[in-house]
């Protein structure tokens, strides 16, 4: 007859759950493959808009630099697009790598399966308790990062290339002030504003830089992301 004792000496996962645990990983992984496809698509599309805008902008001497001012807002709007799809592809990311450490890294080194830091605890709860692991200003930080941030000064240089020496170059302040002119806009607070544009994307990709806020979906939870101590690798001295 089966004692108490036996009962809990038995595994905590056989060979059932470990097949099922594999069909899971093999599932988040393909949800963060598609989600990372979906980012790749606003970016390249970012990328397109900016190139026809610059062609637009350099192939007449007499065109204006006003392509780029309208692309830079809609590289705004692909960046908000990109950065909520990403807040997607970091929940599947995140349980990933918690698998892929927890899971998958001890029975490579031959350790099995172990649950003894609580991995698959905290794991089983992020999937009844459904939960974004970064804020959206978050993701837009990472984005600005990773591309977006990139993508934003090349605009910036390009700009200041046909203000500056395009097609002639400019010979003075009144110059330069006339170039960048827009319409009823003077030059001078056409350029006050860019800066403004600009200094509030790097302020964002700064500020978020050690950031880690968590938003609820569909509510809010109170307290750390536990999760996410889970999804990094271990340090050589052991520590997360």
């Amino acid at each position: 007859m089966e004692t108490q004792q036996d009962s809990k000496e038995k595994p905590i996962f056989g060979a059932a759950e470990i097949g099922a645990l594999a069909h899971l990983y093999r599932g988040e992984m393909y949800q963060s493959k598609i989600w990372r496809g979906r980012l790749d698509t606003t970016t390249n599309w970012a990328v397109v808009i900016t190139g026809i805008a610059l062609s637009a902008t350099f192939t007449d001497v007499n065109a204006s630099p006003m392509p780029i001012l309208l692309v830079s807002w809609v590289v705004v709007a692909f960046l908000l697009f990109e950065a909520r799809r990403y807040l997607f592809y970091d929940v599947f990311r995140v349980r990933v790598r918690v698998m892929e450490i927890n899971f998958y890294g001890p029975l490579l080194r031959g350790e099995g399966v172990r649950v003894d830091n609580g991995w698959n605890d905290v794991l089983a709860e992020d999937y009844t308790d459904l939960r974004f692991h970064i804020s959206l200003l978050e993701a837009v930080g990472r984005r600005l990062r990773r591309t977006y941030g990139w993508i934003f000064a090349a605009q910036l240089g390009c700009y200041l290339a046909k203000i500056l020496v395009h097609p002639v170059a400019a010979t003075s302040l009144a110059d330069l002030t006339e170039r960048a002119a827009i319409g009823p806009i003077s030059g001078e607070l056409a350029l006050a504003f860019g800066f403004l544009f600009h200094a509030t994307w790097a302020t964002i990709a700064v500020a978020t830089l050690r950031s880690q806020k968590a938003v609820g979906l569909p509510h809010k939870r109170v307290g750390p992301d536990v999760i996410l101590a889970f999804a990094e690798a271990p340090r050589p001295n052991g520590r997360r």
